[in-house]
């Protein structure tokens, strides 16, 4: 008899646009990252939806490009508490991250030291490699679900199913759009039905 090959699978998420609404920056006219702690909040659904991926057995890692701080959009202060906030949200809701995984970087940026190339930012699978050489996990049975072609570049890169967030998609007719999202969700909660009922087969 041989040794049974243990599967351990997980859900990688991207932050702004998946977890919390993206806001207005008045000053370059995107929707962008929280830029003080005032501006955060989990949209609706989150909860409930990370709850069914924690009662399924999945590991949940969050990996998120955060360039504010190099672009000196907000302090680096604020990056955090914008961070805990999260996690107490987080935590008060029973919800265990394995990790958070941030890039603080910009190849663009103006804060020293955190300027130029590097090696973590999304598109990279970089996060998603150490953790699954440091967690033990199967990336072919592990999906990413992010709302930027950022997102599902890197889990494409990584090896992992992808889903793509698109407030307005139908599930239909978008490939063309993102050929890397195998598929396409309004929101978190629709992203957790199609990767819990696809793992159901």
């Amino acid at each position: 008899m041989g040794i049974r090959k243990i599967v351990r699978p997980a859900i990688f998420l991207d932050r702004d646009g998946v977890l919390n609404p993206t806001v207005l920056n008045p000053v370059t006219g995107k929707m962008e990252s929280p830029l003080s702690l005032w501006d955060f909040r989990l949209s609706e659904g989150v909860i409930p939806a990370l709850q069914h991926f924690q009662e399924a057995g999945y590991p949940l890692i969050l990996v998120s490009n955060q360039p504010n701080y190099a672009l000196g959009k907000c302090s680096y202060e604020t990056h955090n508490v914008i961070r805990q906030k999260l996690e107490m949200q987080l935590d008060g809701a029973g919800i265990r991250f394995a990790r958070f995984c941030y890039c603080l970087h910009h190849p663009r940026g103006l804060t020293p030291g955190y300027s130029g190339p590097c090696a973590c930012r999304k598109p990279s699978p970089w996060f998603l490699l150490r953790a699954r050489d440091d967690l033990a996990l199967t990336l072919g049975d592990s999906w990413m679900i992010g709302d930027q072609r950022t997102d599902t570049e890197c889990g494409r890169a990584a090896g992992v199913r992808t889903v793509r967030i698109l407030a307005e998609a139908s599930g239909i007719g978008f490939h063309a759009a993102d050929p890397c999202a195998d598929y396409f969700a309004r929101d978190l909660a629709e992203a957790a039905e199609i990767i819990l009922n696809v793992g159901a087969h």
